[in-house]
């Protein structure tokens, strides 16, 4: 049997990274009881994985984690586990039964994020909010993006799926995954750079915070986006089914 656990990480456990994350919650399955399953050979380690590792310096209210079990165990009790040897920073949200099929893991199915962007010691004012709308409203956004090996241009505007003002900031939803994979902060670096071409301000860049509210599977036919939350692929684990 494989479960889904979705939790937020927030406060200053954001500053920890996934390594450390994934410590820690080594740490939980043990402590908590959970019946989770082992590799085998010499040197077993607890099956799980994350479906995305999050930035150090960035909240979530929608991280995930897989894992296998080698028995059931009631979502609510599951949860309620977890969260009393847990730690102020990271909160279990839920734990819900998923398919067994390798392909359907998180790491897998990956296809979008939700974002919030804030800006850091200002608010959006409406210039800036007027430039923003301007700067989405090309039908191309090129910029470099550097990886490990190389650097290449690409077109990052096919990556924002929607985008929204808020009362708490700017929303974005993003692609993500092990194909295309947008972070916010690269929107933002070329925002910016793109107001300054068309203002000569700020003199000083503006810094913004970013949270990542929900992760999301395509559930569509190949040729239409249709995103839903990777909870949403799950069922609750419920008593009276385990009978």
């Amino acid at each position: 049997m494989k479960a889904r656990i979705k939790f937020r990480k927030y406060g200053v456990l954001r500053f920890i990274g996934h390594l450390d994350v994934m410590r820690f919650f080594q740490k939980v399955m043990r402590r908590a009881d959970i019946p989770i399953a082992f590799t085998g050979g010499y040197s077993p380690h607890m099956i799980m994985s994350f479906a995305s590792p999050l930035g150090i310096g960035l909240e979530s209210d929608g991280e995930y984690l897989d894992i296998e079990l080698t028995s059931p165990i009631e979502s609510r009790e599951a949860v309620r586990r977890m969260n009393e040897v847990s730690v102020e920073g990271i909160e279990i949200l839920s734990f819900r039964q998923i398919a067994e099929e390798k392909k359907m893991t998180g790491m897998t199915i990956l296809a979008g994020a939700d974002y919030l962007i804030r800006p850091n010691g200002f608010v959006w004012s409406e210039p800036m909010r007027q430039y923003f709308s301007e700067f989405m409203a090309q039908d191309m956004i090129s910029v470099i993006k550097q990886t490990k090996r190389s650097e290449r241009m690409i077109d990052i505007r096919p990556l924002i799926y929607r985008w929204e003002f808020c009362e708490e900031g700017l929303r974005v939803q993003t692609a993500a995954g092990s194909s295309e994979n947008l972070k916010p902060d690269l929107i933002m670096d070329t925002f910016v750079k793109y107001m300054k071409q068309q203002t000569g301000e700020p003199r000083t860049e503006p810094s913004f915070s970013y949270k990542r509210l929900e992760m999301y599977a395509d559930v569509g036919d190949g040729q239409t986006l249709q995103l839903i939350p990777l909870a949403d692929l799950g069922h609750d684990i419920i008593k009276e089914n385990l009978s």
